[in-house]
């Protein structure tokens, strides 16, 4: 059954993978309406996150930040279907890594480096950073429940030396690489809710103590790699900035959950100066702490 999914589903993909940017965003504005204003996809749990992220804005300005999320939702979905048959040329004219030089002096460190982002504007586009870099890159990923599929959005990341890592795979790949001498850098989108467990650390995300991810720094701290922060802005319809910043070149030395502490802080600052670049569909604040 997944087979005649994926053949079905597949040659509609392409179809739209091929297309000019600026037929794609005409269509995009056509799914936007289907997707909002019909469905209503996901609409109570953005609502409800956005209430929670800013009680202090009127009902009329969290609406405008709600649709201009789903535009963009809408939006980055059909980019990242255009990745099946962009090329490197043009990838590389809309996602400007500005200061690369803070990224390549790292690597001249010798160690590994972790590198954190956030579901916010394009966090798909990043795989161009890997035709620009020595290391052996990683995006850590949820794996797709249909195997055909896994495999495409697989290929479609090694055609950008991308390799792509299950969360449960990433300890392995990274001590396996370190007894190789192997020298890699590590995709952690470490900004939305981990699972339930009895260790999580929770910090305050906006207005609500929240569990985060502080598997990133762990793997850091026990494998003695640098870390690094990037930044990815929207500055267009199918354009993008991203800067790096430094998080740490002696992760050892900084007492523990301050990294992942910094990350969230600086993933709520890049939230609230456009609110609308960010997944809200995603239910971020579903943990309370004394559940």
């Amino acid at each position: 059954m997944q087979r005649i999914v994926f053949y079905i589903l597949y040659p509609i993909l392409w179809f739209i993978s091929i297309l000019p940017f600026r037929l794609l965003y005409i269509l995009s504005d056509i799914i936007y309406v289907f997707i909002y204003y019909i469905v209503g996809y996901r609409k109570k749990t953005v609502k409800e996150n956005l209430q929670i992220a800013f009680p202090q804005f009127t009902e009329k300005e969290r609406l405008a930040i709600e649709k201009q999320s789903y535009k963009h939702l809408v939006d980055m979905f059909l980019e990242m279907i255009k990745t099946i048959s962009i090329s490197e040329k043009e990838i590389n004219k809309r996602f400007v890594f500005k200061n690369l030089d803070v990224y390549l002096d790292l690597e001249k460190k010798g160690k590994s480096i972790a590198l954190m982002c956030s579901h916010y504007a394009s966090y798909e586009w990043i795989i161009s950073l890997n035709g620009k870099i020595s290391f052996k890159g990683y995006a850590i990923y949820k794996r797709i429940a249909n195997e055909y599929f896994d495999t495409l959005v697989k290929d479609i990341r090694a055609k950008f030396k991308a390799y792509l890592i299950t969360t449960k795979e990433t300890k392995k790949t990274i001590e396996e690489n370190s007894s190789k001498g192997i020298l890699g850098v590590y995709g952690f989108a470490s900004d939305q809710t981990p699972r339930r467990n009895h260790t999580m650390y929770w910090y305050r995300f906006f207005n609500r103590e929240t569990p985060i991810h502080t598997g990133a720094e762990t793997l850091a701290k026990q494998y003695n790699m640098n870390m690094i922060y990037l930044k990815v802005t929207k500055v267009g319809r199918g354009y993008y900035e991203a800067y790096f910043e430094v998080l740490t070149e002696d992760v050892n030395s900084i007492p523990d959950y301050q990294i992942s502490e910094l990350f969230i802080r600086k993933t709520e600052e890049q939230i609230k100066e456009n609110p609308g670049y960010y997944l809200w569909t995603h239910k971020r604040w579903k943990h309370k702490k004394n559940e």
